[in-house]
């Protein structure tokens, strides 16, 4: 038991060409080691901006005592060790919330690794790797503001009602998300939605917004949370867990600016009070 409690502490964030959270001769990491590729392959999809999947189910959506403290070892706080070592559902939970993070955060040169003992007895290794790159630097501290709200923002983007891999485009005003593609750009044309809001802050909030004309695309392309789910029994409109629908996006956040980019520069949750409500990270959303 003793043996099986260590391997399940053994966590370590690994950057591109690093053993563990160190560098190769043994002196502490304390810095990025550069800009991770852009470019990076998932699902068979060349993805040289924001091209990825979503599956993430709505209930993954809560952080299940997940920090926001660095992915170090070191320092990881026990309630976090806990909730990803948990053999259970909520475990599940929160592992699943945990690779979306990472997968949101960290960049294709990143990864975190850890192993989970289940109720067989049987040791899991998981290896989560990074995709967009929209907060590096939770490697070695803590997510600073703009780092929480990127990373909700994005996991609000990846959640899909049914639990079913769509692939998106994510788009927003950052480096990471903001990359010009041409062939993603005219492939994926219509506009879903914009997500934001900030799930590790105290009183966590997730929002979206959706383009009406386009909500039958949305749904028929099994992507619900901006459009609203339909119940076909009572034709009520149910949200994708916590992620609150607002409404339009043309109320809710500032027109597309394509001179910056095909995205919302920022959303509010109320149009009257815009200088207490409004986000600067929301990620826009385009479909097929």
């Amino acid at each position: 038991m003793a043996q099986n409690f260590m391997v399940a502490l053994m966590l370590v964030v690994v950057l591109a060409g690093t053993g563990t959270g160190c560098i190769a001769d043994g002196e502490e990491l304390a810095a990025p080691l550069g800009e991770a590729p852009i470019a990076l392959e998932i699902v068979n999809a060349l993805n040289p901006n924001a091209l990825n999947p979503n599956a993430l189910n709505p209930n993954a959506l809560n952080p299940s005592a997940l920090a926001i403290g660095a992915l170090n070892l070191s320092i990881l706080r026990p309630n976090s060790l806990t909730a990803i070592l948990d053999p259970g559902p909520d475990g599940f939970l929160s592992r699943e919330h945990l690779r979306y993070a990472i997968e949101c955060a960290f960049g294709s040169s990143q990864s975190f690794r850890f192993s989970w003992t289940d109720g067989a007895g049987i040791d899991h290794n998981e290896v989560y790797t990074g995709m967009l790159g929209l907060a590096k630097s939770w490697a070695w501290e803590p997510l600073d503001d703009d780092g929480q709200r990127w990373v909700s923002a994005c996991l609000a983007a990846r959640t899909n009602y049914y639990g079913v891999r769509v692939m998106i485009s994510s788009r927003g005003p950052t480096r990471a998300l903001s990359e010009s593609n041409a062939r993603e750009s005219s492939t994926y044309t219509r506009e879903e939605g914009a997500f934001w809001g900030n799930i590790y802050a105290s009183s966590p909030a997730l929002y979206a917004c959706h383009v009406p004309g386009n909500n039958g695309n949305s749904r028929a392309a099994l992507r619900d949370c901006a459009a609203g789910h339909v119940d076909e029994a009572t034709g009520t409109v149910e949200p994708c867990g916590t992620i609150r629908i607002l409404g339009p996006c043309a109320t809710f956040c500032d027109p597309i600016a394509h001179r910056k980019g095909i995205y919302h520069p920022s959303c509010f949750q109320d149009p009257a009070d815009r200088p207490s409500t409004t986000n600067l990270q929301p990620i826009t959303v385009f479909l097929e």
